[in-house]
């Protein structure tokens, strides 16, 4: 079952996030707390989204999204931040589930993208994306601003 997150999940949501940056060898670059998403996913202006994967009542898995817009087409898009499923639950069709749900999203709202990134070498990953008909961009470079290059650029004179 796929089910938009419930304040309740934000335990949950965390302990992912950690698991998923742990898979990813980052888990010492994660910092968020549950009090900050509790505020990000239900605060007074949400602005990221949680849809979760649950198996006989249990959470198994989560996909966190938010918008872009596509100055080329002129609507919004999804961009996928995370996708994770627990070890034990993979293969039962939770990913394939929650992309479709992000899928089905984008298709009712018109929305003409649903876009993400992965690491390079995350074979399994890489190779779910393929059998689902996705395009990888080679051609664009992702960059990235943060700690103090990006307290440099604020304060620039």
């Amino acid at each position: 079952m796929i089910r938009p997150a419930t304040p309740d999940d934000v335990p949950a949501i965390a302990d992912m996030i950690r698991e998923l940056a742990d898979y990813e060898k980052a888990l010492h670059e994660v910092r968020v707390t549950e009090e900050q998403l509790h505020t990000a996913l239900f605060g007074e202006r949400p602005a990221v989204f949680v849809h979760i994967a649950e198996d006989e009542g249990e959470v198994v898995g989560f996909t966190l999204w938010f918008l872009t817009f596509s100055t080329w087409r002129g609507v919004h898009g999804i961009y996928m931040e995370d996708l994770y499923v627990r070890p034990r639950h993979r293969g039962g069709g939770h990913g394939l589930a929650l992309m479709g749900e992000l899928a089905e999203i984008c298709a009712e709202r018109g929305y003409q993208r649903l876009e993400w990134s992965v690491l390079d070498w995350n074979e399994p990953s890489i190779g779910f994306y393929d059998k689902l008909g996705a395009v990888r961009q080679d051609e664009w470079l992702r960059y990235r601003l943060t700690d103090e290059p990006l307290r440099r650029l604020a304060e620039r004179d």
